[in-house]
């Protein structure tokens, strides 16, 4: 499976979230698992979108015929997009699948590692950070995808903020300490995102 994550600073506020909704077009196309995203909770007209796929082909080939028609009714209301593909390497927690009903919240940590650490940062990933948020209440379910490069995506859907808080406060450090973080980690980018309903493909 393929893991797109887009994120763009909104101009247009409305004009984005009714462009949002043009999305559901991609119901349609072969290869497409689902879609859905949010607004940054720390960061102001910061807007997120995770789009899944079952390969890269099938992506590519949706790129190269329908994504500019549906792209369109966006243009002009956001700026800043950055754009990554990751390819899912496994499970936080069991049984993933890109569906966004049965959550409101999902954090993104995206992580480029030393190259000589990488294997052990994806030990680590499944030794001791899945059982953690696996054993978390309100983690509802999560996937770790890989980047050429050396980089990673780490995504978790939560039932609410309340549950990844209490999450937070309770292992973040302690868990960190034991995966050994600071030596496999150059670069630690994330975010936590309020998922809007309407945007759900």
């Amino acid at each position: 499976m393929l893991v797109k994550w887009i994120r763009c600073t909104v101009v247009d506020r409305r004009g984005f979230e009714r462009g949002q909704r043009k999305w559901a077009g991609l119901l349609g196309e072969p290869g497409f698992r689902g879609q859905g995203g949010g607004w940054s909770r720390g960061r102001q007209g910061v807007a997120h979108i995770f789009s899944f796929w079952e390969s890269r082909s099938f992506y590519d080939s949706f790129m190269a015929r329908s994504h500019d028609r549906l792209a369109a009714a966006q243009s002009g209301t956001f700026k800043d997009m950055q754009v990554k593909l990751f390819d899912y390497r496994f499970d936080v927690k069991t049984g993933f699948e890109p569906r966004f009903t049965d959550a409101d919240l999902v954090r993104v940590a995206h992580c480029r590692v030393h190259e000589e650490r990488a294997e052990h940062f994806t030990l680590m990933q499944e030794k001791v950070w899945n059982p953690a948020m696996a054993g978390s209440p309100g983690m509802v379910r999560g996937l770790f995808g890989e980047a050429p490069g050396h980089e990673f995506l780490v995504l978790s859907m939560w039932h609410s903020a309340a549950e990844h808080g209490k999450y937070r406060t309770e292992r973040v450090e302690r868990l960190a300490l034991r995966a050994q973080i600071e030596a496999d980690v150059a670069a630690l980018t994330g975010d936590i995102v309020d998922l809007e309903a309407t945007w759900t493909v």
